[in-house]
């Protein structure tokens, strides 16, 4: 949990008496004499092994030192009163270091952001960085952290679509190149470390973040959590994944304060809320880690040597540290009682493998407390040892012993919001729109044959929910309204009508309850009626808002909040037209409306360009190829029902409803796509352990476009009960009209695995389905294979 304060906003006066220069003899000599004792000591030397370097700084560092490295230090708005260094900071509790700086570092205010240049930042990065390597004894760098899910939490960085957007795009690359622009974005102005991606697996609906996620499957949110880390690392910076662990299923979806008692069996724990760590720690290598606020099992996750050391550090190979989320730390003795004060708390969090605390309170009392434990023995040095030796392995993996400044400041300029990163965006955005429903091929809109045209909805000039505490936070985004605005000919006739608010005055209870209408309600709605009546073509402009959707924003149904369904009723009356652009972060149950409307588009949350991709698709200058990364359902009544689903988990019984509204992986094209051709070859099986998939897909169409191609594997017969299909390979594929392309998966040993009744990982001996679809139902092709 974080607040929107971003490190974007200095005071030029304060920056310029604080300048810094990188001329000296230090530089000259190759190293610098972080103790000031005028030799070099192992850790200053970049010839020795870290191991050796680690050593050597944790046999000089006092107990005050050693413990000043677990605790992070929240910047101007929040602990720090002064934007840059003051004197009053040789008295203060981290006169004796830090370990990170996080983001909200300067503050900012709005309306005078923009008259600073970038360089500013990186500048005030190394005043900073500069107190701590010159005014504490050892001078130990600082890391400093910002947040990154949308793009980097910095004013003027570059904003990306959410992460559930990113992965409707199934797209591998686009989203490392999006990590990489974060990572050299945060390079540029000084960060060395992003909190990014969010690996939790949304399975809930109703949850309030599901928005930040990378969707419902496993696979797909390891994969792209994958490529985002390894685009970020790329450029010398840690990737701090979260949130460790089963966070993302709170009991009922319900998002409060603590997100406690998570009802995830052992085994649905490893296969599902678990394994994109895996990937993680495992194959990306990500340097960081939040530890989430929730229990499991009634052990707290922060507190839990099961988690943070057992999984984490020996079965998946974590070699960096661990954060905790804000007040997670705090929550032991305050909201779980499983601690009676901070030191106890220390105890049990420093003991389970917590590194470093965060929260937005001074660190004074958190240190304090570990100070405590330590006298009275109750925390064993060893242990504080062994955090802190994790810590600073990882800043010397950041080289910030080599090199602890931002040596080029006005790179920044260059490279912040550059063009490549502003055409990125605006591809990601494109990317990510899903086409639900397009009857009579309404879609795409002629721009040469459209008279009045009405843009009518709480979502359609929107701006303020269109961005997130977790990205950029504020800065210009393209409402729907300036995109189709934009995108329509001069002739055209534009007539607007909000109808509804996103939400009523009795929201939430009117999740629950049923009010009457009002007469301001009623009159807004018949407003928009009688413009819409005048059109030609409608579109509905509907979904979230900042209140309906986000952290600790769940909700108890999944209609369109507020009056937006009434909304739809009485603009689909009217028989005209009408395309339902759905702006939001979850699924939302729209059975009227896919009964009634006649083109249905998903576009989540777009970024900067938002207005701009809508417009490319609806008329016509793109064709959409998203697919859904989480299924619709038909009814609140359903959850918990997500995909991938165990054998009957959907099925029907006298008085259910079943199936989705739409499934996972689904998506349409304004081109049609073709199958054929599968092989499966097993022949490296035994050697390589590896199976290789081939398959062709056509454009059997008359545009270009691009299909995202599906590979799921069924396990006929096992020892325990596996998933119906398991997504195990996609490819988003472009074609021009009638090329055709050959598509290659390769499949290791481990897509086969499961976890037997021992909670062993095994392959077992059988038949296998392999089954390559256009989406979770769409199944094109399909073979069976014997391992």
């Amino acid at each position: 949990m974080k607040r929107c304060i971003s490190a974007g906003y200095f005071i030029a006066v304060a920056i310029g008496a604080l300048s810094f220069s990188f001329s000296g003899p230090l530089q000259k000599k190759g190293w610098i004499d972080f103790n000031k004792n005028g030799k070099k000591d192992i850790y200053e030397d970049p010839s020795k092994p870290v191991e050796a370097r680690v050593n050597n700084l944790l046999g000089l560092m006092t107990v005050e030192e050693k413990t000043c490295q677990l605790a992070t230090l929240y910047g101007y708005g929040a602990v720090l009163k002064d934007r840059l260094p003051t004197a009053g900071w040789k008295d203060s509790v981290w006169k004796d270091g830090i370990a990170n700086i996080d983001e909200q570092l300067t503050g900012y205010r709005a309306d005078t952001m923009y008259a600073f240049p970038y360089a500013d930042h990186a500048q005030a990065i190394n005043t900073i960085q500069k107190w701590f390597v010159e005014e504490t004894r050892l001078g130990i760098p600082v890391d400093f952290t910002t947040e990154g899910i949308r793009g980097l939490n910095h004013m003027k960085a570059t904003y990306f679509p959410a992460q559930i957007a990113q992965a409707c795009t199934f797209n591998k690359d686009l989203v490392n190149r999006i990590g990489n622009i974060t990572g050299r974005e945060a390079k540029a102005l000084g960060y060395t470390n992003v909190y990014s991606p969010i690996l939790d697996v949304a399975s809930d609906p109703r949850w309030g973040r599901m928005e930040e996620t990378y969707g419902s499957d496993p696979f797909l949110v390891a994969q792209l959590g994958k490529q985002n880390i390894l685009g970020i690392q790329k450029n010398g910076v840690v990737s701090t994944v979260k949130h460790f662990a089963v966070y993302s299923i709170p009991v009922g979806g319900r998002d409060g304060e603590v997100r406690v008692d998570p009802h995830v069996a052992p085994r649905e724990m490893w296969e599902l809320y678990l394994e994109p760590f895996r990937v993680a720690f495992k194959e990306a290598k990500a340097k960081g880690v939040m530890v989430s606020y929730n229990d499991y099992d009634g052990v707290p996750i922060i507190s839990s040597k099961y988690f943070l050391t057992d999984i984490l550090r020996h079965q998946f190979g974590f070699d960096g540290y661990v954060v905790s989320d804000s007040h997670a730390f705090e929550d032991l003795f305050a909201k779980h009682h499983v601690a009676k004060d901070t030191a106890d708390a220390a105890r049990l969090a420093l003991t389970a493998g917590m590194n470093v605390r965060t929260d937005f309170k001074n660190p004074r009392d958190f240190l304090s407390g570990v100070r405590r434990g330590i006298k009275n023995g109750t925390i064993p040095m060893s242990v504080i040892d062994q955090r802190v030796r994790e810590v600073l392995k990882v800043k010397f993996w950041l080289r910030l012993f080599d090199n602890p400044y931002v040596t080029n400041t006005a790179l920044a300029k260059e490279t912040v919001h550059n063009t490549e990163a502003q055409q990125l965006t605006l591809q990601a955005a494109r990317e990510s729109i899903v086409l639900l429903k397009n009857e009579h091929h309404l879609l795409p809109l002629d721009l040469n044959n459209i008279g009045t045209v009405a843009i009518i909805g709480p979502n359609a000039k929107e701006e303020k929910s269109l961005f997130s505490r977790y990205g950029p936070c504020k800065g210009k985004v393209i409402t729907v309204f300036e995109g189709i605005k934009n995108a329509l000919p001069a002739s055209a006739n534009i007539l607007y009508a909000q109808g509804c608010t996103h939400i009523d005055k009795n929201f939430p209870t009117s999740d629950i309850e049923d009010f009457p209408v009002t007469k301001e309600e009623n009159d807004a709605l018949d407003e928009a009626v009688r413009t819409a009546a005048k059109a030609d073509v409608i579109f509905l402009v509907v979904g979230d808002n900042d209140l309906t959707i986000g952290e600790t924003f769940s909700r108890l149904d999944l209609k369109l909040p507020g009056r937006q369904e009434l909304l739809v009723e009485k603009i689909a009356a009217l028989k005209k037209p009408t395309v339902l652009l759905l702006v939001g972060g979850r699924p939302v149950t729209i059975n009227f409306a896919d009964k009634n409307i006649p083109a249905i588009v998903e576009t989540w949350y777009l970024g900067e360009t938002m207005g701009d991709a809508i417009a490319d698709v609806v008329f016509g200058k793109y064709n959409p190829g998203g697919k859904l990364c989480v299924p619709f359902p038909k009814h609140v009544g359903q959850i918990p029902l997500s995909f991938p689903m165990k054998p009957s988990a959907d099925a029907r019984g006298n008085a259910n409803v079943s199936g989705f509204l739409y499934p996972f992986g689904f998506g349409l094209s304004y081109t049609t796509f073709q199958y054929s051709g599968l092989k499966v070859s097993t022949d490296n099986y035994k050697v390589k352990g590896e199976v290789t998939v081939t398959f062709r897909v056509k454009n059997s169409g008359k545009i270009a476009g691009d299909d995202v191609v599906q590979l799921y594997i069924n396990d006929e017969v096992s020892s325990v009960t596996t998933y119906v299909k398991k997504l195990r390979g996609f490819e988003r594929v472009s074609l021009q009209p009638q090329e055709e392309k050959e598509v290659s998966i390769v499949l290791k040993a481990d897509h086969f695995s499961l976890l037997n009744q021992e909670m062993k990982r095994v392959v077992e001996p059988g038949w296998f389905k392999i089954m390559i679809g256009a989406s979770s139902q769409d199944i094109r092709l399909t073979e069976r294979i014997e391992l």
